[in-house]
């Protein structure tokens, strides 16, 4: 698409526009993500807090490259944005299968883009004949902009369909994806395909990383720790995308916390959820449904612990589906005790679980009884009703209060 060279005038005031865009991202970016986030055909993307999260950061990156480059050069071409944060979105949207509602999402996105960005313009002056230059050259280079930007990104999206189309982590990838929606898959192929039984136990987890720099090879190293700490010999493992694996280990058991803990100390920016343990097909769904909720709640709640189970989250996740109604929840139920010091609300959450006994409390908690009674008493303080009379309602409430903090 070509244009006219704009005027002075034109370009001085895209150029305003372009730097209030850059000093206040929040205001257009922000928009841009709701729209793409909540439209009817993005639905998949949303629920998955990796790629909701690959969207906002592709959303950032375009509208930022666009209104950069008229800060430099304002009204002039802005050459289509290939960065590495634009293919690593479409790595991960064609691997889940959803490359095409990708696409859709960058249409989404420019519409709303546009909007915000007319809301400046008008902002910044009321000559019409300036405004009218502004916006059609703005108009024509948006959509320039963003042809080119898909145009790259659906090259890179063939490419990888190519790859993974040759690949047996394709039909790995497919064959689970048919078992986990309940398809009539035979047992037997199905066994044959992924090289793992599924008339055993299974302990699913999900493996990912924050560092969207980082390579699968670091992955696959926790991958393998993870099933050496839970006594297992072999692992089904599902690149889910370019920084998430799905894990099945064949055992009836957890990870050993302590034996992993080293290795997740040296790679903060991995995190592990795990499902419960559960035996056969049915059990090979079940796992990884609760992996995949202990994944959602980690990015609900910004939870930094390095591997949450579903057992120590399960409480937490039901009550934290709806975030606004959990967050009034919590300040009706625990009032000013929501801000107490943390080793108060640690001695009312084991005091609790201990079914009001002191003293087992003390012995948890490596400390006297006398200690933990005068943080009782101080609990009843901050309360709005006394603990006594409200027991279960303090106990639901610290627990999502217990997984919130330690974000």
């Amino acid at each position: 698409m070509t244009w006219e060279d704009p005027t002075q005038e034109a370009r001085d005031l895209i150029r305003q526009a372009a730097e209030l865009a850059v000093s206040a991202p929040d205001q257009w970016v922000g928009p841009v993500h709701e729209a793409t986030l909540s439209a009817p055909s993005t639905v998949e993307i949303a629920a998955d807090p990796a790629l909701a999260d690959a969207i906002r950061r592709a959303n950032f990156d375009n509208l930022f490259a666009w209104a950069t480059a008229n800060v430099r050069a304002p009204g002039d071409r802005v050459p289509p944005n290939t960065s590495a944060v634009q293919l690593d979105v479409a790595r991960d949207l064609v691997r889940r299968g959803l490359d095409e509602v990708g696409l859709d999402a960058y249409r989404t996105g420019q519409n709303v883009a546009w909007r915000s960005w007319m809301q400046i313009c008008f902002g910044l002056t009321r000559d019409v004949d300036v405004l009218e230059e502004v916006l059609m050259v703005s108009a024509a280079s948006i959509t320039d902009f963003v042809d080119g930007t898909i145009a790259a990104v659906a090259d890179r999206m063939a490419g990888e369909r190519d790859e993974l189309t040759r690949g047996s982590q394709a039909e790995r990838r497919d064959l689970v994806t048919l078992l986990l929606e309940g398809a009539p898959v035979s047992r037997s192929r199905a066994e044959s395909v992924l090289a793992h039984r599924l008339d055993g136990p299974h302990t699913a987890a999900v493996v990912w990383t924050l560092d969207r720099s980082a390579d699968l090879g670091q992955l696959e190293r926790v991958a393998e720790a993870l099933m050496r700490a839970a006594g297992a010999r072999q692992r089904l493992t599902v690149v889910a995308s370019a920084g998430t694996l799905w894990v099945w280990l064949p055992v009836a058991g957890l990870p050993d916390r302590d034996q992993l803990g080293a290795l997740l100390a040296r790679t903060p920016e991995v995190r592990v959820a795990v499902g419960t343990p559960a035996r056969d097909v049915e059990g090979f769904r079940r796992s990884h449904q609760d992996a995949l909720e202990v994944r959602r709640l980690v990015a609900r709640l910004g939870t930094t612990e390095p591997m949450v189970t579903f057992a120590e989250v399960e409480l937490a996740a039901l009550v934290t589906r709806d975030a606004a109604r959990a967050e009034e929840f919590v300040d009706r139920v625990l009032g000013d005790l929501a801000g107490a010091a943390p080793e108060v609300l640690e001695t009312i959450r084991v005091y609790l679980a201990a079914l009001g006994n002191a003293s087992t409390a003390a012995t948890q908690l490596f400390t006297h009884r006398n200690t933990v009674l005068r943080r009782l008493a101080r609990a009843d303080e901050l309360l709005p009703r006394p603990l006594a009379e409200d027991p279960l309602r303090v106990a639901v409430a610290l627990e999502v209060l217990r997984w919130r903090a330690s974000g």
